[in-house]
């Protein structure tokens, strides 16, 4: 295989592989497999997932981004401020931009090493509903935010567990057959939000998730009342910020904003593909 250059990109805890794939110089024969093994952490590059940068015959370019097994997710909030930045420093954009995504054209503007990206309209918000779990019943809202998310209160987000509860609910009958993502929220007592989150196609806790604050950010919003913008506090300890306007309970004009770190930049060798 001919080396394949990419950088590493961390949106607020939240890394991402990214190739500029516009000479199409991957190879796409087994993607998803390509995938999963260049995201392995430890024996490979290691990411929460994979972002192509390709042509667009619309607007600047458009992105496939793909999760860390390689399954396609529709949005990611940290990885467009990722790929935004990727672009911009790769001189394939200037520092305004629009790209494609599948769940619709993204907008981003690149001040340093900080991005804000419009996001789609949310969709299909549900409040304060029952969910039967193994432990028990427990209330939860839903929302889509690009990808689906489930939200609900916790009393101390050091003591939940994320990794079980959450993967209860993402296997969850209510949401099959696609599954969804999870958010434990905490709501501090200044004001700002903290968020853990488990992630569908990651099958593990991240230290951010993009889309995940912007739902938890909604949600509480409409639950109760509170204004824009709102801080939500990741598990990495960084802050992202979402703006919002509401109007007889429509949510728009929303914005992500938050950093994209380059962590390093290199060459794919054939050994990160071994089995």
């Amino acid at each position: 295989m001919d080396l394949i250059n990419f950088f590493k990109l961390s949106g607020s805890g939240n890394d991402f592989i990214i190739i500029d794939n516009r000479e199409k110089i991957v190879d796409e024969t087994d993607l998803p497999n390509f995938i999963a093994k260049i995201c392995r952490r430890k024996m490979s590059v290691g990411a929460d997932g994979l972002i192509l940068v390709e042509n667009s015959d619309k607007v600047d370019f458009k992105w496939r981004f793909y999760n860390s097994d390689g399954s396609k997710a529709e949005m990611c909030g940290n990885g467009a401020r990722c790929v935004a930045r990727f672009a911009y420093l790769n001189q394939i954009v200037g520092s305004k931009m629009s790209f494609e995504t599948e769940a619709g054209i993204i907008a981003a503007q690149v001040t340093n090493d900080r991005v804000k990206i419009n996001m789609p309209e949310p969709a299909d918000l549900k409040l304060d509903y029952p969910i039967k779990l193994k432990g028990g019943p427990l209330t939860i809202s839903s929302i889509n935010t690009g990808v689906p998310h489930v939200i609900f209160l916790v009393d101390d987000i050091e003591a939940a567990d994320v990794v079980k509860v959450g993967r209860e609910i993402r296997y969850h009958e209510l949401f099959a057959p696609a599954g969804t993502n999870v958010n434990f929220i905490y709501a501090q007592n200044d004001g700002r939000l903290a968020n853990r989150t488990y992630e569908r196609g990651v099958e593990d806790e991240t230290l951010a998730c993009g889309t995940g604050a912007v739902a938890a950010a909604i949600v509480m919003a409409a639950k109760f009342q509170k204004k824009s913008p709102l801080n939500i506090l990741t598990r990495s300890g960084g802050y992202l910020t979402v703006h919002y306007k509401e109007k007889q309970g429509e949510f728009y004009d929303i914005y992500l904003e938050g950093d994209a770190r380059i962590i390093y930049k290199g060459q794919l060798c054939n050994d990160a593909m071994l089995s």
